[in-house]
């Protein structure tokens, strides 16, 4: 059984990784459905604890206390040790920006980044969550995750436009993940960041479970010069953290 305060706590927390901008209280307490009275509340006791801060905008962030607590959480993560060299061989060979994210519900949850020394600026980064039907990671969760999986999340996700490149309807998103699942990886073609191009493969546990995804982003023109290198080098990466993670 949840506690309601503890509920809403962390419902303030998950908002507010969404919206890096800041959010005042009447933004908070609107988009939770939330009395202003609870939200001032549970907001004064985050920030006294150091969960959340303020700027003289009286908008509120995440907290640099959080900061400690999501690091120890990737580093306890198996797969963040056993990728980690793996990611920074894949980011040398192709010298574009790496990224690795793993399923959180309904939404993509990042845990890795290796930066190339020319990385384009994007708005991914560990412990951001992003949609999962947009961009190149989350398609990969939506190609090889089981059929039934797959429809109860396409079922309950709203197909919004993010950029003039996102897919919007249904059909047409089932017919190239279908694609996807034939070639072993998945693309993002400007559909969440405009100018950025994302090749994203599937990485399995030793239960055969769909684990993770790793990917390579980088701007578009400078990717598919080098796309097949950057396929070859992301497959390959994909299945050495696959057997790292004891699949067979």
């Amino acid at each position: 059984m949840s506690v309601k305060s503890a509920k809403r706590a962390l419902d303030i927390l998950d908002l507010l990784a969404k919206h890096t901008n800041g959010l005042t209280i009447k933004n908070i307490g609107d988009k939770l459905e939330l009395p202003q009275s609870s939200t001032f509340n549970l907001l004064k006791t985050l920030h006294s604890e150091g969960y959340v801060r303020q700027d003289s905008m009286k908008l509120y962030y995440l907290g640099e206390k959080l900061i400690p607590l999501g690091t120890s959480a990737l580093e306890s993560l198996d797969i963040h040790t056993v990728a980690k060299p793996y990611l920074a061989d894949l980011m040398k060979a192709v010298k574009e920006t790496v990224f690795m994210a793993m399923l959180s519900k309904d939404e993509l949850v990042y845990i890795a980044k290796m930066d190339a020394d020319r990385s384009i600026r994007t708005t991914a980064q560990p412990g951001y969550k992003k949609p999962i039907y947009c961009t190149g990671l989350g398609k990969t969760f939506l190609a090889f995750m089981p059929e039934t999986e797959k429809n109860s999340l396409l079922n309950h996700i709203t197909l919004e436009k993010i950029t003039a490149n996102t897919i919007t309807d249904r059909s047409q998103l089932e017919e190239q993940l279908q694609l996807f699942q034939k070639q072993g990886y998945s693309i993002d073609d400007e559909e969440n960041e405009e100018g950025l191009y994302c090749l994203a493969a599937p990485i399995f546990d030793s239960q055969r479970q769909l684990l993770a995804a790793v990917s390579v982003a980088g701007p578009k023109d400078r990717m598919l010069k080098q796309k097949e290198t950057v396929i070859t080098n992301l497959r390959d990466t994909a299945k050495l953290i696959s057997n790292g993670m004891g699949y067979v």
